[in-house]
C-alpha cells in the first residue's frame, strides 16, 4: 500500500551529509527530499539482538536521524552468531550501549537514544511517543502484543519481523491504515508450542536479510515512495530460497484496543495447567544433584531436542523431546518404581510436560527449576551454556 511521507523534510543537508549520501541523493525517487525526510526521522527499534542487529545498522547508515535502542539484555557469548552489532570485547557489556557505540562507528551523525531498560506497561507509551515509526525485533510475544497495543494506541506505524531457523517473515502494521499485528495472530499460540530462537535455534545469516527487508520497509514509510507491505505478509524460506506474500485484511468483528492488558498472563507464559502442575512439584538443580548422589532411583528425563541433548545434557538423563510426552507417545515406557524429574533449557517446556505426566497419574514427578542452564550454573560450571 502506497502512503503519504510519514515525516517532513529536514530544512538541509550539510556538505559531509551530501557527501555521504550521494548514492541516494542520485536515486530520484529518494533524492534530496527524501534523504532530508530520513536525517529529520526519529525511529525506535525494540531489541538489539538478531534483528535489532542489521536494523540498526542500515538504518544508521541510511541516514536517520535520531534512532532510539530499547533493550535491557547483555552480550553473551551465543549471541555472536548472528547479532553482528556486538563483538568479542561486548561479551557481558550492555546491548544497548554496544549497540549504540557501533551505530556511531558506522555514523556518527545520527543521534543515538538509549533506554536500556526492559519495555513493558509503564514506559512504553512514554517511550513509543517519542518517535515517528517502531521496528519491532523482538522475539516473544508477550512483547510483540505490548508493542503493537502501544502503536495502536498512540497512532504509530511499526515495521516487524519475525525468524526461527530457516525461516523469516516481515510486514508493516498501522492501525490507522490497514491492520494490526492481531488481525494477523488475534491469539497467541498456546505456551511452549512455538519454541524462541533460544530453544529452536536460528540460522544466524536470516537475520541479515528479514533485518535488511525491514529497514527497506522503513525507508520507504519514512520517505513516502514505493508500496509498502502494510496488509501483506512476506514469508522467507531460506532452504527452499523462496518468498511467498500472503494477504493481511483488518477484521472488523475484532475487539477495539483501548489500553494495555496484562501480556505475560494473555500469552500464558506458563500456562495455568503447568503452574499447577509444577506447584509443590519443582526441584532447584542443588536439590536434583542431591537426589542423584542419594541412594534412590531416579528417571531423569530430558525433554528437549536432538540438537539441544548434543550440546550440552545433566550426566545421567534419558532424552524424551517434550512432543512425545504430550503426544503420550512416550508415556507408556516411563517407569513406575523410579523418581520422574524432568528438564528443559530453562524450566518452561518441562513444566508443560509435567503437567501432562502428572495427568497421566505420575503424581510424584517433579521437573527442574532452570533446566540445564542452572544446573550448568549451579552444580557443573565446565559444561557449555547456549
Amino acid at each position: 500500500m502506497s502512503l503519504p511521507p510519514l515525516v517532513q523534510p529536514a530544512e538541509s543537508l550539510s556538505i559531509d551529509e551530501v557527501r555521504r549520501y550521494s548514492r541516494h541523493l542520485i536515486i530520484p525517487d529518494v533524492a534530496m527530499d527524501g534523504q532530508k525526510r530520513l536525517k529529520n526521522a526519529k525511529v525506535l527499534c525494540v531489541g538489539a539482538g538478531g534483528l535489532g542487529s542489521p536494523a540498526l545498522m542500515y538504518l544508521a547508515a541510511a541516514g536517520v536521524g535520531t534512532l532510539g535502542i530499547v533493550e535491557f539484555d547483555v552480550v553473551d557469548e551465543s549471541n555472536l552468531q548472528r547479532q553482528i552489532i556486538h563483538g568479542q570485547s561486548d561479551i557481558g557489556r550492555s546491548k544497548a550501549e554496544s549497540a549504540r557505540d557501533s551505530v556511531l562507528e558506522i555514523n556518527p551523525l545520527v543521534n543515538v537514544v538509549v533506554h536500556d531498560t526492559r519495555l513493558d506497561n509503564d514506559n512504553v507509551l512514554e517511550i513509543f511517543g517519542q518517535y515517528d515509526l517502531i521496528v519491532d525485533g523482538t522475539d516473544n510475544f508477550a512483547t510483540r502484543y505490548l508493542v503493537n497495543d502501544a502503536c495502536v494506541l498512540l497512532g504509530k506505524p511499526y515495521v516487524w519481523g519475525s525468524i526461527y531457523r530457516f525461516d523469516g517473515q516481515v510486514s508493516v502494521f498501522w492501525d490507522e491504515f490497514g491492520p494490526n499485528y492481531r488481525d494477523l495472530y488475534p491469539d497467541p499460540p498456546p505456551p511452549g508450542m512455538v519454541p524462541s530462537c533460544a530453544e529452536g535455534g536460528v540460522l544466524g545469516v536470516l537475520c541479515a536479510a528479514i533485518g535488511s527487508m525491514m529497514v527497506a520497509e522503513a525507508i520507504k514509510l519514512i520517505t513516502g515512495i514505493g508500496d509498502t507491505l502494510l496488509g501483506r505478509l512476506l514469508v522467507f524460506d531460506a532452504l527452499e530460497m523462496t518468498w511467498r506474500e500472503l494477504k493481511i485484511r483488518k477484521d472488523p468483528a475484532a475487539p477495539k484496543i483501548t489500553e494495555l492488558i496484562d501480556y505475560d498472563a494473555f500469552c500464558g507464559v506458563v500456562s495455568e495447567e503447568a503452574q499447577r502442575a509444577a506447584a509443590g512439584s519443582t526441584i532447584t538443580a542443588s536439590e536434583l544433584k542431591e537426589l542423584l548422589d542419594s541412594d534412590k532411583p531416579v528417571y531423569l528425563v530430558d525433554v528437549r531436542e536432538p540438537a539441544e541433548w548434543e550440546i550440552v545434557r545433566i550426566p545421567g538423563a534419558t532424552l524424551v523431546p517434550k512432543d512425545e510426552i504430550l503426544r503420550g507417545d512416550a508415556l507408556a515406557s516411563m517407569p513406575q518404581d523410579k523418581q520422574i524429574v524432568m528438564y528443559c533449557k530453562t524450566g518452561v517446556r518441562s513444566a508443560e510436560t509435567l503437567a501432562a505426566v502428572k495427568g497421566a497419574g505420575f503424581k510424584d514427578a517433579v521437573h527442574v527449576q532452570g533446566g540445564v542452564t542452572a544446573w550448568v550454573n549451579q552444580v557443573d560450571p565446565s559444561l557449555p551454556v547456549y
